[in-house]
């Protein structure tokens, strides 16, 4: 069955150019009533005009579509309320959450201002938790929810000059893990979206050849599904010029070590068996690394445990 939001209400932020134009006019083409949330700020966070999410907005409805603008700053939880308030007096719900508004203040560690620090963190990581905090009683309420936030390969991976953003991306999928935990018992689904695109945040990174290829629409499809009723969760995946991927933080088995050689030369001696990614596996939570350890632990001292909760 094709995948359709009609009758679903989406806030989708920073959506006024780019990725987030894209994933706005994606919701609407599939049937959501969108809000168009946009400050319209430069690429590092300063100035602001609602004029580019009414652009959206515009073509929206020029397309069939029913959407509004929203000029609210996503780094202040009134004003974050205040548009998920507006639109559930509109249209009855917030059902559909894509935090994606962001800003660059890139620079080296060594030249990194802690007000740049702060302003990106603000932006990127609380506000994300804004956004997901001012919709997350009325999903509860609902036993419904679909909430996508976006992180980037500078923080999963690193990035020269980006501390910062990588520190706020980073974080988000921490957010996320413990979001889709909690969200699981009232059918509240979070995921994290990677992207890699041409938009206004990689203009004179990337040379235009290339640029061609990575079209902010590409992102979009992989957006949509994470959205969809039939939806994972608590997955991470990467998008960019038409490719899908998958992306996990797994853990190595280990190795339990007798007390004598808790020492950092015996993990010099034995860091390949330790580090051995072949049996890498997503422990799926907090919990089971303890478990794991402590399983370890006490199977080296022949000491049987219960079943894991028991």
């Amino acid at each position: 069955m094709a995948i359709r939001f009609d009758g679903r209400v989406a806030v989708v932020t920073g959506a006024g150019a780019g990725l987030g134009r894209a994933h706005a006019l994606g919701l609407a083409k599939l049937g959501a009533r969108v809000v168009v949330n946009d400050m319209g700020a430069a690429r590092d966070g300063s100035g602001g005009s609602v004029s580019p999410a009414e652009a959206v907005v515009e073509e929206i409805r020029k397309a069939g579509g029913e959407a509004i603008a929203d000029g609210a700053d996503v780094s202040n939880f009134e004003q974050v309320k205040e548009m998920v308030a507006r639109a559930s007096m509109k249209w009855g719900s917030v059902d559909l959450m894509v935090a994606n508004a962001g800003i660059l203040r890139d620079k080296s560690f060594g030249k990194m201002e802690p007000d740049d620090f702060a302003k990106v963190i603000a932006v990127h990581l609380t506000g994300t938790f804004n956004c997901c905090r001012a919709v997350w009683d009325g999903m509860r309420e609902r036993n419904y929810g679909r909430i996508v936030v976006t992180t980037s390969s500078s923080g999963l991976f690193g990035n020269f000059g980006q501390a910062n953003y990588a520190a706020a991306k980073a974080g988000m999928v921490g957010l996320m893990n413990v979001l889709a935990e909690e969200g699981r018992k009232t059918n509240i689904r979070v995921n994290t979206i990677s992207p890699t695109a041409a938009t206004r945040m990689t203009e004179g990174l990337i040379g235009p050849e290339i640029l061609a290829l990575m079209k902010p629409e590409a992102i979009t499809p992989a957006v949509l599904y994470l959205l969809s009723e039939d939806a994972p969760t608590r997955t991470i995946m990467g998008a960019g010029a038409g490719s899908f991927a998958v992306i996990k933080v797994v853990e190595t088995e280990g190795l339990n070590l007798p007390q004598d050689q808790w020492t950092p030369d015996a993990i010099a001696a034995n860091f390949a068996k330790i580090g051995d990614m072949s049996t890498a596996r997503d422990l799926g939570g907090a919990f089971f690394q303890t478990f794991k350890y402590v399983e370890q632990a006490a199977k080296a001292a022949g000491i049987k445990l219960p079943p894991m909760g028991g």
